[in-house]
């Protein structure tokens, strides 16, 4: 769920960045992968959430 405001300083001027590359988010189980989402605080630099784009390469095989 993405944050409407910030609950550092207050701030409702939220912004998204993302990592990818050398910083994505790698599964235990496999060797995929996939880059992080982030909700930023576009006043203060807080970052308020991260979630990764592919969530669906994270689940357990059975």
């Amino acid at each position: 769920m993405e944050q409407t405001k910030c609950e550092k300083c207050g701030s409702s001027n939220i912004g998204q960045g993302t990592l990818d590359g050398y910083a994505a988010m790698q599964s235990k189980n496999t060797l995929l992968g996939s880059g992080i989402i982030a909700d930023i605080c576009t006043d203060c630099g807080e970052i308020l959430s991260m979630r990764v784009k592919e969530p669906k390469k994270f689940k357990n095989k059975k």
